[in-house]
C-alpha cells in the first residue's frame, strides 16, 4: 500500500526564490490549459487531448517568446501541474455521468498566485534523490535542508514540495510499504463519536476532546483584530496575515498528532475496530460547525481505516442512521425519543445506561452482525454460499404515527 511521509524544508533565500518560480510556471501551464480547453469548447472544437494540451502549452509554448521563461523549471512540474488538471476534468465528468461516488465535483478552477498552498510534484523521471548527507535534491533548485523525524521504509516514487499558508516548506513523499501485521488479539471494539468527549469506547474508554481550535481562539481574536487593523495590500498587513496563518498551522498540527496517537493505540489495543460513518458535511451546516471542524472525525477515521489495513486489523462503519443512542444494549429495547441532553437513563428492563457507552455498545453489536451476515452469505473467496440466513433482524415498518420524525435523533 501507499503512505505519505512528510518532513519539513528549510530552503535557502537562493532555492526559496527558484521554488516559488517553479510554483508560478506550474500554476501558469495549469491556468493555460485551462483556458485553451475552454476556448475550444466555446469555439464548438472537440475536447483538446492531454497529448495534444501538452504540445500547446509546454513544447510549443517555450519557444514563444511570452512563455520562453517555461524552461528555467524542470520539465517534470509542468507535466504534472497538466496531469492534475487532466484528472480534475476527468473527476468533473464522472461526476456528471453519475459514475463518482460521493458528492457532485465542481469543474476545474483558475490557479491564483494568492491561493493559500502552492505545490509542485516531482516524479521518479525528474531524477530527484536524498544525498548523503540527508539533503533533497531538486532539479533546477539544489540540495535542500530537511529535518528528517524518521528514515524512509523505501525509495519514494514521488515528493510534492508544498509551501503552506504560513510560509512554512514541507515534502510529501510517497512510499510503496509493504503491510506490518501485528500479532492477533481477540479485543474488538465499538467507537461513538461525539462533542462531549472526543470518543467512546465499548469497553468504557473515554478519550477527553482537546478542543485545541478553542483553546486557541483568544489568541486568534487578538491576531485577527490586529489584522483587520492593518491598510491593504501593507508590508504589515502581509506579516499579520502570516501571523494568523501560523496560529491556525499549530492548531492543525497539534490535532493531527492528537489523532495519530489516539488511532495508533485504539489499532494496537484491538482486533477490529468499530465505527458510525458518519455525515460530517452535513453536521458541519449547523449549530454546531466549529465543534464539529475542532473535532476533525474525518481525519480520524481515515487514520484508523489505513493503520487498519497497514497492521492487519478489521475495520468496519455501520450505518449512519443506526439508533445507537436509543437502544438499550442488554434487551434491545428502543426508546420512542431521546434529546442530547439525555446523558443517562435507565431501561424498563432495569438496565442504567451512559448514553455514550451505551451507544458504543451498540455499534460494536451491529458492526459484529453486519460482519456475521456478509460471512454467511459470501465466503473469503467472494463466492456465495448456500445455506446462509439472515443473522440480523430486518428493519421494521415505521408506524403511521412515526410519519416524519426526525432520523437524526438518534
Amino acid at each position: 500500500m501507499q503512505l505519505r511521509y512528510n518532513v519539513r524544508l528549510y530552503p535557502t533565500p537562493v532555492q526559496r526564490e527558484a521554488l516559488t518560480r517553479a510554483f508560478g510556471c506550474a500554476r501558469v501551464v495549469c491556468n493555460d490549459g485551462l483556458r485553451a480547453r475552454r476556448d475550444a469548447h466555446a469555439a464548438g472544437l472537440p475536447y483538446v487531448s492531454d497529448g495534444e494540451l501538452s504540445r500547446q502549452v509546454i513544447a510549443e509554448a517555450k519557444k514563444t517568446p511570452e512563455r520562453s521563461w517555461l524552461g528555467e523549471v524542470s520539465a517534470v512540474v509542468l507535466q504534472q501541474a497538466l496531469a492534475d488538471l487532466n484528472t480534475a476534468y476527468r473527476n468533473f465528468f464522472a461526476s456528471l455521468a453519475g459514475t463518482r461516488k460521493g458528492r457532485k465535483v465542481a469543474p476545474p478552477r483558475f490557479r491564483s498566485r494568492k491561493d493559500n498552498r502552492q505545490a509542485i510534484r516531482f516524479t521518479k523521471n525528474a531524477r530527484f534523490s536524498i544525498t548523503a548527507g540527508g539533503k533533497l535534491r531538486l532539479p533546477k533548485i539544489g540540495d535542500v535542508n530537511v529535518r528528517w523525524s524518521r528514515t524512509l521504509p523505501a525509495d519514494p516514487s514521488s515528493v510534492t514540495v508544498v509551501k503552506d499558508a504560513a510560509g512554512r516548506y514541507f515534502a510529501s513523499f510517497v512510499v510503496e510499504v509493504a503491510e506490518q501485521p501485528l500479532p492477533p488479539i481477540g479485543a474488538e471494539t465499538g467507537i461513538d463519536l461525539g462533542l462531549g468527549h472526543f470518543a467512546v469506547l465499548s469497553n468504557g474508554r473515554k478519550i477527553d476532546a482537546p478542543r485545541f481550535l478553542r483553546r486557541a481562539e483568544k489568541k486568534l481574536k487578538r491576531l485577527q483584530r490586529a489584522l483587520s487593523r492593518k491598510a491593504k495590500g501593507s508590508n504589515n498587513r502581509a506579516k499579520a496575515r502570516t501571523a494568523v496563518a501560523r496560529q491556525h498551522a499549530k492548531v492543525a498540527d497539534a490535532r493531527r498528532e492528537f489523532h495519530h496517537q489516539e488511532s495508533t493505540r485504539i489499532i494496537r489495543e484491538n482486533q477490529t475496530v468499530i465505527v458510525e460513518d458518519l455525515a460530517v458535511v452535513g453536521l458541519a451546516r449547523t449549530r454546531l460547525a466549529k465543534s464539529v471542524h475542532d473535532a476533525g472525525w474525518s481525519s480520524f477515521i481515515g487514520m484508523l481505516e489505513y493503520k487498519a489495513r497497514l497492521y492487519g486489523r478489521t475495520f468496519h462503519r455501520i450505518d449512519r442512521w443506526f439508533p445507537s443512542s436509543k437502544l438499550c444494549s442488554e434487551c434491545g429495547a428502543l426508546a420512542e425519543s431521546m434529546p442530547l441532553s439525555v446523558r443517562s437513563w435507565i431501561c424498563p428492563c432495569g438496565a442504567a445506561h451512559d448514553r455514550d457507552v451505551n451507544a458504543a455498545k451498540n455499534i460494536l453489536a451491529a458492526g459484529r452482525a453486519e460482519r456475521l451476515n456478509a460471512s454467511h452469505t459470501r465466503g473469503r473467496d467472494g463466492a456465495c454460499r448456500p445455506g446462509g440466513g439472515q443473522v440480523r433482524p430486518p428493519h421494521r415498518v415505521a408506524q403511521p404515527d412515526e410519519a416524519g420524525s426526525r432520523r437524526g435523533a438518534a
